[in-house]
Parts: structure tokens; C-alpha cells; sequence
């Protein structure tokens, strides 16, 4: 029992495809999502620093590295389908648990494997670096959506993606790295020209003015 199997599944996540189903103008697969989001996560890792909170930046690496990984046992699952119910999400996330503890034990040599378990966990937690995590995969998904709109994607799940996305953003406005993305980063990207700019416009202020607090 080696790493082999190990290295040679992450050109897995190269042929797995995020939003499958839909015509899309560009493909995105779940390594490339991977690292965007841990590229993501480094930046709202520096803003939280320069605001003066402590970064795990060993946890916040790992989780976001990591946090799709267990998709190349069940692959990605259409969002609305995935959460179409909360007890649908807690099965499919207790079926990824299993498989990917019983590759951990079967696959992973026994000196790594509490490293690789603790990797291959949920990141998703209440530490900041899983808060982190939680709000760098929703930017990544809300540039792919975006870029769906900027072409002129017909496909109205886009508009959805988005404006999910958003909203779970929006939740976690208590951190100064999601105040500094809503107030900086957010108004350059709709600034961009392209169809359909004064709609989004527009549900992005509905969204924004929905919230009870200012953001």
C-alpha cells in the first residue's frame, strides 16, 4: 500500500465537470475549481491578516486544496439537486464521508493516513478558515456563473447560481475579508460590459439591500 493511488486519482478530478447538465460556454473541472479556491482563500486570508486576525495558513491550505476532493467517488452533483433537501445533503455528505475514510484506510500507507483523514474532512467548520473556505468556494462559483452571463448564456440556472452564491457570501459579512470583496471587488465586476448588466445590476442591489444590516 503506497501513495500511488493516491496521486495518480487527482487526474480524476482533471475529468470531472462542475455544473454538469448545462450548456456552458466554458468547462470547469473540479482540480481547476481546486485551485482556484485555495487561490481565492489566500486572499481573504491576507485581507483577515491585515485586518488583524491569525490565519492557520497550514488549515486554510489543506481545506481549501482538499475540499472537493471526495467528488471523484460520487462526482459533482447538480447544486439544485444537491440541496434540495436537507436531509438529501446529509446523506450524500455521509455517503463522501464513508468512501473517502474507507480510501484513507485501504489506500493511504498508515503513517499518512491521519493527515490525509483530517484533509480529506469537511473544511467547512466555524474556525475562520473554515469560514474562509465556505465564502472563497462561493466566489469561484459566482465567477463561473458570471462568466456564463457575460457571454450570454441562455441557461437562467446561471442567474441562480449567482445570485445563491451571493446570498451565502452575504452571510458571512461579519468578516472583514467578505466586507472588503462586497465593497471593492464585487462593484468592478459588474462594472464589466456585457448583456444583460443592468438586470444583474439590479439583483445584485436586491440581494445587497435585502440583507437587514448595511453590508
Amino acid at each position: 500500500m503506497g501513495m500511488h493511488q493516491y496521486l495518480q486519482s487527482l487526474s480524476n478530478l482533471e475529468t470531472i465537470q462542475r455544473a454538469p447538465g448545462f450548456f456552458k460556454y466554458q468547462n470547469h473541472s473540479v482540480a481547476a475549481h481546486s485551485f482556484k479556491v485555495a487561490e481565492v482563500a489566500q486572499f481573504l486570508g491576507d485581507v483577515e491578516e491585515n485586518a488583524g486576525q491569525t490565519i492557520d495558513w497550514r488549515a486554510l491550505y489543506e481545506k481549501a486544496l482538499n475540499h472537493d476532493y471526495n467528488e471523484r467517488f460520487i462526482g459533482d452533483i447538480k447544486t439544485p439537486v444537491k440541496y434540495a433537501t436537507p436531509s438529501l445533503r446529509t446523506m450524500l455528505a455521509d455517503v463522501e464521508h464513508k468512501l473517502s475514510q474507507n480510501f484513507v484506510q485501504n489506500e493511504i500507507p498508515t503513517e499518512f493516513q491521519a493527515a490525509y483523514s483530517r484533509r480529506l474532512s469537511e473544511g467547512k467548520d466555524d474556525t475562520l478558515e473554515g469560514q474562509i473556505l465556505s465564502v472563497a468556494d462561493k466566489v469561484d462559483l459566482l465567477y463561473e456563473s458570471f462568466g456564463e452571463i457575460q457571454k450570454g448564456n441562455p441557461e437562467a440556472v446561471f442567474t441562480d447560481i449567482y445570485q445563491e452564491s451571493l446570498k451565502t457570501i452575504v452571510g458571512f459579512k461579519q468578516l472583514a475579508s467578505v466586507q472588503y470583496f462586497l465593497k471593492q471587488v464585487l462593484p468592478e465586476m459588474l462594472a464589466e460590459s456585457f448583456t444583460n448588466q443592468n438586470k444583474l445590476q439590479a439583483l445584485t442591489q436586491q440581494i445587497l439591500g435585502s440583507d437587514s444590516q448595511s453590508v
